[in-house]
């Protein structure tokens, strides 16, 4: 009988999806989901158990943690306008993770951080990410850590930062960019960044290692518009705005409309290079992604 594998954050996009994967693969899956979570129907039908937890309440996670072997860490927040979270769920949520995870003897954590943490500008996002891998990489008591840091995530329907610039590219027939649009990017499908994240099970050629999770094909900003635009049949023009320019007018409505930390986590996302190479995975996990426009659907 194959191993249990624990995934934190199990009723999320990615969670729940990963969820399928690794059943797929003959393992036994357990979810950990927030109680009462309204997601849970997203893993209906799927062989897994569900155990409800909280990873900021340490008392909640013993329950999941026993029996296990691996623990792929996805529970997380992303865009909240409360910065006190990030700290409270994303850095002391994981610590609790580690924690637990030592007590009950698991032999694997697999953290699944971002992109972002490269970022030389950062947001409150992006620290709670970094300070979350520092404490992942000096764990003691656990046999074996992994790290993986997925780039822009997309696929039919696109993940949720995706879906946002997306949203952007849609609603205006003169989109603005930011800047001239030549942040560089490596945008991953999701059947690919699931492949990766699946291979490590297991794999103990992953132990001790950071592995980015991204495409094949590095992108700008602004070409990654104008595909968007192309595959979905808009007629869009560019209109490159100066960075200083969108930060004031970004924080002039953020205080208006109370979503500041929103907007500064765009403004970083869209002005900063994250075309990460998968090279290590390439070679360790047999990953094999592929490039934005085929992952689009999009002939050159």
């Amino acid at each position: 009988m194959k191993e249990t594998i624990l995934v934190t954050g199990g009723a999320g996009e990615i969670g729940s999806r990963l969820v399928a994967k690794l059943l797929g693969r003959g393992f036994r899956v357990r979810a950990l989901l927030l109680p009462n979570d309204e997601r849970r129907d997203r893993l209906e039908g799927l062989d897994c158990e569900i155990v409800e937890g909280d990873i900021t309440s340490p008392t909640s996670l013993h329950e999941a943690l026993r029996g296990v072997h691996t623990i792929y860490h996805l529970a997380a927040v992303l865009l909240v306008e409360d910065r006190q979270l990030f700290s409270a769920v994303n850095v002391v949520g994981t610590a609790h993770m580690l924690a637990a995870a030592s007590q009950a003897g698991v032999n694997h954590f697999v953290h699944v951080s971002s992109a972002s943490v490269v970022y030389p500008i950062t947001t409150p996002y992006s620290r709670s990410k970094r300070a979350a891998e520092r404490l992942v990489a000096r764990a003691s008591g656990l046999e074996h850590v992994t790290i993986v840091r997925p780039t822009l995530v997309y696929d039919g329907e696109g993940g949720l930062e995706f879906s946002l610039f997306s949203s952007h590219v849609q609603r205006f027939p003169l989109v603005p960019l930011v800047g001239h649009g030549g942040a560089m990017k490596r945008p991953v499908h999701v059947d690919d960044l699931l492949s990766g994240l699946a291979a490590i099970a297991g794999n103990a050629r992953s132990y001790g290692k950071t592995y980015n999770l991204s495409g094949s094909e590095t992108v700008s900003i602004r070409d990654l518009a104008t595909l968007i635009a192309k595959r979905n049949g808009w007629r869009r023009r560019f209109v490159p705005l100066p960075v200083n320019l969108c930060r004031a007018g970004a924080h002039v409505l953020s205080r208006a409309m109370g979503r500041s930390l929103l907007a500064e986590h765009t403004l970083v996302g869209l002005t900063q290079d994250a075309a990460l190479d998968c090279e290590a995975a390439e070679r360790d996990l047999g990953y094999a992604p592929v490039g934005v426009r085929r992952g689009l659907g999009i002939n050159a």
